[in-house]
């Protein structure tokens, strides 16, 4: 499994993490997320056919900046 960890400013709180649980659960490959809103990072742990881009693709279709 390969993890990519980004960062994402703009989580506010446990919904922004819910949000971000229940988005990223539909990528096909995705295994585990990590939401720290406090320190406004996203961790994903995923194997293919996922990949750093569509899933950098998913948090942002969800609303939210990657940086």
């Amino acid at each position: 499994m390969r993890i990519i960890q980004y960062n994402v400013p703009d989580l506010l709180n446990a919904q922004s993490k819910t949000q971000l649980n229940n988005a990223l659960d539909k990528v096909t490959g995705v295994q585990e997320v990590a939401v720290d809103f406090a320190r406004g990072i996203v961790q994903v742990g995923y194997n293919p056919p996922a990949d750093g881009e569509q899933i950098k693709m998913c948090i942002e279709n969800t609303g939210y900046t990657v940086q």
